[in-house]
This record gives C-alpha cells, structure tokens and sequence, in this order.
C-alpha cells in the first residue's frame, strides 16, 4: 500500500493540478452555468468528463497516435471542432438577440428579452460537453503526453494502466468541475435573489451573460483554430 501510495501520489497531486488550472473546459462550464443554470452545468461538465473518456479510450487503443503523428487527420478534428465552437456562438448570439413584443403595444414599455427560444435540455447539454472535448485534437494529445509518464511496464499491461489512469483524471475533473458549477450557480442565485424585484435588470443581465457566452464559444474556436499539432 506505501509503494502505491508513493507511485501515485505525484500522478494525482499532478491530476489535480491540470483540473484546476483555468482552460477551455473551464471557461466553457462557468459560462454554462451562469447562463442556464446549475442543472445544465452539472450535465455540462459530465459531457466535458464522457468527451475526454473517449480519448482516454482512444488513445489506450493508440488511435490517438494517428492525430499526434498525421497532420491531415490532426487538421481534419480541429477544423471539424472550430466550425462547431462558431456555430454554437452564434446560435448563442442569435438567442440573445432575439425579442418579441410584450403585447401590450406600448411605446414606452421596454419589449421582452428573450435569453433563449428553447430552454436547453439535459441531453443537449451532455451532449454539447462532449462534442465540444472529442472535437479537440489537444485533449487527445495532452493524454498522449501526459499518461505514458506514469504507466509502469512492470505493472503489467500497459493499455490497462492507460485506462485507469485516465479513469482517474477524469474522476477528479468532474469531482472539481461539478463543485466550481456550484459555486457558481450558488453565487448567481445570490444574484438573482438580490434582484428578485427587477425584472427588467434581470433580463438584460442574462442577455448580456448569453451574448458572453457566445462570444466565448467563438474564442475558443478561435483559439483552437491558432493551435499547431
């Protein structure tokens, strides 16, 4: 038990340290939450968890080799993910732009901010968490370079260690993810409770908080756009 503890200590404390480490995944969870909610956030983060599960699978079974070692199939992710990470900040966008009539035909009645057309899903927000991590050729990188140095040929099969030491990072991803979604959501609750009587504020906090939202979505396409193999 002293020599596992002591073969894995530094691989956790490291783990640890990659998952609080502001970064994409990060930013991308915050926003979820401030703008949709605790609920989204939480199912937000278990899609970022599932996407970068894959690439701990994938690169187990070596298939993450192909986009380390190829610049065609490196290309093809990256430019796959960067045309969602735009999509989905201008659909943010779009959302938080549109506006209808509060009915009464009253100049000088503010119209109606609608945050969003559609309340998002569970589902959508799971899914969208995924996409978002297997779209990046850089999380399939980073466990590339990250995990070999931990896996011990004397321990046995090496794509087995892969797999659990993946499991782990992965484990404290979400258990650091899920509580920085309610801290968040705590404090935007605080927020809101604060301004529990101006409607009109509250409206155009979240179209400003969705609007924010979409133009992070574009960042990160950006950012992911600039990225070299």
């Amino acid at each position: 038990m002293t020599d596992l503890l002591v073969q894995y200590t530094p691989f956790l404390i490291a783990a640890f340290l990659l998952n609080i480490s502001p970064g994409p995944d990060m930013a991308y969870i915050v926003g979820q939450t401030a703008v949709h909610g605790r609920k989204i956030g939480l199912f937000s983060t278990f899609g970022v968890v599932s996407g970068a599960f894959v690439h701990v699978l994938a690169a187990a079974l070596g298939l993450s080799a192909i986009l380390a070692t190829s610049a065609l199939a490196f290309a093809i992710v990256k430019w796959v993910g960067v045309a969602y990470l735009v999509w989905l900040g201008i659909g943010a966008l779009r959302a938080s732009f549109a506006r209808k009539s509060s009915g009464g035909g009253d100049a000088e009645t503010p119209p109606e901010i609608t945050i969003s057309t559609r309340p998002m899903t569970a589902f959508q927000a799971w899914r969208q968490g995924v996409m978002i991590d297997v779209l990046n050729p850089k999380v399939a990188i980073f466990f590339m370079a990250f995990l070999p140095q931990f896996v011990d040929p004397a321990q046995g099969d090496g794509a087995l260690q892969f797999l659990v030491l993946g499991s782990m990072v992965n484990l404290i991803g979400l258990l650091v993810e899920s509580t920085i979604v309610l801290m968040v959501a705590a404090a935007a609750m605080r927020i809101k409770a604060r301004k529990g009587r101006k409607a009109q504020k509250m409206h155009a906090l979240g179209m400003w908080l969705q609007r924010a939202l979409g133009t992070m979505f574009i960042a990160l396409g950006a950012r992911l756009a600039l990225s070299q193999q």
